[in-house]
């Protein structure tokens, strides 16, 4: 299985009319998975990076509510940048893939929803480890 069929980018219908923009995203349907936590990472700019780790359990879509940002993805084999530009847009990525966060316009408003409650042992942070445990 390639790394893009691993981690898909997943494209939510614009349910707007002309009152407005309208983006539905529900667990279990379009999201692959049942959120259990829900958060943001804004006020990020161009050189700052996040994530830089990867999780034993944790399965995450990441959507660029506002403005955008760019995603690398690796699972120590391929690696792909995916660019986070439409609110309608998000990607998928299952457990065991690293993810680095990054290039943010100033805009950015980067929501991750994850199949998980908050637990820092199952958070790998370091690289080398990480290639060893995917071996």
């Amino acid at each position: 299985m390639t790394l893009q069929e691993k981690c898909p980018v997943i494209e939510f219908k614009d349910l707007g009319d002309e009152r407005g923009k309208l983006v539905v995203v529900e667990g279990g349907k379009n999201i692959p998975f049942e959120i259990k936590r829900v958060f943001y990472i804004y006020g990020s700019d161009n050189i700052v990076v996040r994530g830089q780790h990867a999780n034993k359990e944790s399965e995450f879509v990441l959507i660029n509510v506002a403005g955008k940002s760019k995603v690398r993805i690796t699972d120590g084999k391929e690696q792909s940048i995916v660019e986070l530009n439409r609110p309608m847009m998000g990607i998928y990525i299952p457990p065991m893939i690293w993810k680095d966060m990054y290039d943010f316009s100033q805009d950015s408003v980067l929501l991750v929803l994850a199949s998980t409650h908050y637990n820092g042992t199952e958070y790998i942070r370091d690289y080398d480890q990480y290639l060893e445990e995917v071996k």
